[in-house]
């Protein structure tokens, strides 16, 4: 898969390759510089996680953190612990920021998640879904059985142009096609969501259980 995807070498030329045998390999391609990718494994030793700064025109960069952690299937992990402490790990390393930031990926956990929400008080970032839809991503050769497992968050830096699932091509996944601009002044427009001490000690906690 990796050398079907090399075209988009000519129009992405920005490149962040992990290829790996057991399904949890990434790819990142990209128009725009990236700056100091970074290959984390940050739960697991076979679970990678791609992590740079983007920089944009106007010389601007903004953090990127693409995770894809491993769900809590029987015939896998029989407990959510290192998927939830993956996220927890990335949105407490963001906390605080000021600067802009995105995370993505395919979370393997629906929008409406205990961990999902707890990552958004955690980070302070934003998911665009709330109040447009679910945009069900998986599984895309079921249509009864759909549910949101891929994820976009940004910091309150970025307005929503446009958020759209795409038609199959093949994968288990639907692809989505996401617009966003870089309007600083929409931070006084977007709240960002605070944790609790509780919630910092739960994610803590989760955070211990995997390490």
């Amino acid at each position: 898969w990796e050398e079907q995807l090399r075209e988009f070498e000519q129009t992405h030329p920005f490149v962040v390759r992990q290829a790996q045998d057991n399904t949890y390999g990434m790819l990142l391609y990209s128009k725009l510089e990236l700056l100091d990718p970074q290959i984390k494994f940050l739960v697991q030793d076979d679970i990678p996680s791609i992590h740079a700064q983007i920089k944009l025109p106007s010389g601007m960069e903004v953090g990127l953190h693409c995770l894809h952690p491993r769900p809590p299937f029987p015939t896998e992990d029989e407990q959510s612990t290192e998927r939830d402490a993956e996220l927890l790990i990335v949105g407490r390393e963001i906390k605080g920021k000021e600067t802009p930031v995105i995370v993505l990926g395919d979370l393997n956990d629906v929008a409406w998640s205990h961990t999902n929400y707890h990552f958004q008080d955690i980070s302070g970032l934003l998911d665009p879904r709330i109040g447009r839809g679910f945009y069900n991503t998986f599984h895309a050769k079921y249509p009864f059985i759909r549910f949101p497992l891929d994820h976009f968050f940004h910091s309150n830096h970025f307005r929503l142009i446009g958020f759209r699932r795409l038609s199959y091509f093949g994968s288990d996944h639907f692809p989505v096609l996401i617009a966003f601009s870089y309007e600083p002044d929409a931070q006084h427009q977007q709240k960002e969501l605070t944790a609790d001490e509780s919630q910092q000690a739960e994610a803590q906690e989760k955070i211990e259980e995997a390490a």
